[in-house]
């Protein structure tokens, strides 16, 4: 707290001068803000992924969590003296790549069935008036078909919504069937109740809302989805983090786990201690792209497994194993088969399999990145070399975006460089999470980087807090990404989303329940950020003095126009500033001002997540003119 106070007391001498000389400009990267999606924090199941039904295809492991198992979040109900047995069995499932299956052997339902209850991931929320959609993979292993009553329940034993089904097949088969809930509850379960004699095989148990964002079947939730997607980012990178070269060799994403239908795809365990489904795979993250104007930026390992795997950072070890040199051609095809998938024709192999899944035209996917803030190893470096040469020389339209470790300095960021510059890699991806001191005495770091050498993706960066200090640490560090947006060409913090009561990592962009979203200061200073960007950045618009840690920035947007000024005062007490635009063409004197002010401390929670969002008005400018940037503030002035 003392070097905080410090810090902040400095601020209170510092002043701006009006600079007369006309204004410099140059061409900075129009996808400057972006966002960065790890399904880390329950990001993905539970979260963004709109599934209701936790652990629907019984393939949650010890592995995963420990405690866990086939029927976690399952159980095992008999209503009205039914009676009869439950099993996990494995022998003729609906996929190879989908195990484990229930087996509901049912000698008697009794008076309303016998079967199975789920409770969701911490409960399920529902709305009256709206309906969910159903769906269950059922093998009938009986002669006689098996109905069944599909219900939701609140904690009361009150039904909010049934419908029914009945087997008529013995081999495996979807059905699938709508709920329409006649009265609202944020903890409902769901019920499958046999309610006849047979013996059936069931998985792939499902329960989506109809109304996921744009509607998308297998879709994400829909206010999760418009937050992120208010954000307004150029670009979205995913899976990961860490998640992409995973816990082990056996455990990175592999992306065509993630393709075709759910049944199909390969679920295993998050490296940040749960389950991921693959649910959210690569066509929903390419399509959420799309639907909200969004570049893909997906992230494949560089055939290592994450230096953190089996736990080793708690021993300062490293778990990093390299895929063998006898399979790297293999491996390499694979993320030949990506592009293909995501650019190719629909007469292609891979295209025909994006068009399959229904999306006859191309991604148009232009960055791919290779590796995450991995040690720079022998072992990596051989492989990113292998990786790296054959992806430039057969897709040269792509730009590859490499790495140069986990921090920003240090022995892996060194060795990272070096490899960037001998093999001339386009972009290389920076990570760091620093104090907010850090982030203002930093905002000269990229002034005096080469512009003829490897362009940056600065991937994660946070300033390890949410309250308004901390975004506004961020938001002065942003201004000289703008300024160095001609080296800097992608940016987004991380991590974006968390789950109340399961985060593993602190801070992050957004927080959320079940029904509750809580932006964060953060937040809000990324979306002015993002809307407000541009494609031009002007200097000796404002001049600032020798060690000012007052920050500014100024840029137009080709495509409207407009002009954008960021002004950003981290200190205590207010700052007047001259701004001088008179070598700017196409000035108007009607301006909208938006505002994020208040305490230092102040931060957005559950209870309160409206104590800090920003304000708009309207105002006048002039070609010169005396502009007071109150205390602890970001202004944004669109022109």
């Amino acid at each position: 707290m003392k070097s905080k106070l410090i810090v902040i007391a400095c601020f209170a001498a510092v002043s701006i001068q009006a600079f007369a000389a006309k204004p410099t400009s140059k061409s900075i990267s129009p996808d400057l803000f972006g966002i960065f999606f790890e399904d880390i924090n329950y990001a993905a199941d539970g979260g963004l992924y709109a599934e209701m039904v936790q652990n629907r295809s019984f393939e949650y492991s010890p592995s995963d969590k420990g405690g866990w198992n086939s029927f976690t979040s399952w159980e095992y109900v008999a209503w009205g003296f039914g009676y009869g047995t439950v099993s996990v069995e494995s022998s003729s499932p609906v996929h190879p790549n989908n195990p484990h299956y229930a087996v509901l052997n049912i000698e008697d339902a009794g008076k309303e069935g016998i079967g199975l209850k789920n409770s969701g991931f911490d409960g399920m929320v529902v709305k009256a008036g709206e309906k969910y959609n159903f769906s269950v993979f059922i093998r009938q292993l009986s002669e006689q078909a098996v109905p069944f009553g599909v219900k939701m329940y609140n904690k009361k034993g009150k039904l909010l919504g049934e419908t029914t089904i009945a087997t008529d097949s013995k081999d495996w088969k979807k059905y699938s069937a709508s709920l329409n809930i006649t009265q609202s509850s944020d903890t409902a379960e769901l019920v499958l109740l046999a309610t006849g004699k047979g013996k059936v095989a069931v998985d792939m148990i499902s329960l989506f809302p109809e109304k996921t964002f744009k509607n998308r079947p297998n879709g994400m939730r829909a206010d999760l989805a418009q937050t992120v997607a208010d954000l307004q980012p150029k670009f979205i990178r995913f899976p990961g983090g860490c998640l992409v070269h995973g816990d082990g060799l056996g455990n990175m994403y592999r992306w065509k786990n993630t393709i075709g239908p759910n049944e199909q795809r390969i679920a295993q365990k998050n490296i940040w201690g749960y389950h991921q489904t693959a649910g959210l795979g690569y066509f929903e993250y390419f399509q959420y792209c799309e639907d909200i104007g969004a570049k893909p930026l997906p992230v494949v390992p560089a055939g290592v497994s994450c230096q953190n795997s089996g736990g080793t950072w708690r021993i300062g070890g490293t778990g990093q194993k390299g895929i063998q040199l006898s399979e790297m051609d293999e491996y390499i095809q694979e993320i030949l088969d990506l592009i293909e998938w995501a650019n190719g024709p629909e007469t292609s192999v891979w295209g025909a399999k994006r068009a399959e899944a229904g999306h006859p035209k191309p991604f148009h996917l232009k960055y791919i990145g290779i590796g995450n803030e991995d040690k720079i190893t022998p072992v990596f470096e051989e492989r990113f070399r292998q990786i790296y040469a054959v992806v430039k020389a057969k897709h040269p339209e792509i730009t590859i975006i490499g790495t140069v470790g986990p921090f920003h300095s240090g022995e892996d960021f060194m060795q990272g460089w070096k490899l960037a510059r001998e093999l001339e890699i386009p972009m290389v991806d920076e990570h760091y999470y620093e104090s907010p001191e850090w982030f203002i005495a930093n905002q000269k770091r990229y002034d005096t980087y080469k512009r003829s050498e490897s362009k940056v993706y600065l991937g994660e960066y946070a300033s390890r807090g949410n309250s308004l200090f901390n975004a506004l640490a961020e938001a002065a560090f942003m201004t000289s990404l703008e300024r160095n947006g001609d080296v800097v060409l992608l940016s987004s913090y991380a991590p974006l989303l968390a789950k109340t009561g399961h985060t593993q990592w602190n801070p992050d962009l957004i927080y959320f329940d079940n029904y509750k979203i809580a932006p964060t200061v953060n937040y809000y200073v990324q979306q002015l950020f993002s809307i407000n960007s541009g494609d031009t950045y002007f200097d000796q618009v404002i001049n600032l003095p020798k060690d000012s840690t007052v920050a500014a920035s100024c840029v137009r947007n080709s495509k409207n126009g407009k002009v954008f000024l960021k002004l950003v005062n981290v200190g205590k007490t207010a700052q007047k500033v001259n701004i001088d635009l008179t070598g700017i063409s196409g000035f108007k004197s009607k301006a909208i001002k938006t505002l994020l002010t208040g305490a230092g401390d102040a931060k957005n929670t559950f209870e309160n997540p409206q104590n800090v969002v920003p304000v708009k008005s309207e105002i006048k400018m002039k070609r010169k003119s005396e502009y007071e940037i109150p205390a602890m503030s970001l202004t944004v002035i669109e022109m």
